[in-house]
């Protein structure tokens, strides 16, 4: 079993709250379409949670 996450950012960080944005460069996120491998731990499933409807996680 895998120890990573694949996330998805499926939708834009233009107009949203600024520590979403700084959220979203700290998961290494670039634009819609964007996808990144971070480890599965409980501060990149908290940063998850707070954007949760920026991103989506793949499996």
């Amino acid at each position: 079993m895998s120890n990573k996450i694949t996330i998805l950012q499926k939708r834009s960080s233009i107009g949203v709250i600024k520590k979403h944005k700084l959220i979203i460069l700290g998961l290494g996120l670039r634009g819609i379409g964007h996808i990144v491998k971070r480890v599965n731990n409980l501060s990149i499933l908290g940063m998850i949670k707070k954007i949760s409807y920026l991103v989506e996680i793949l499996r």
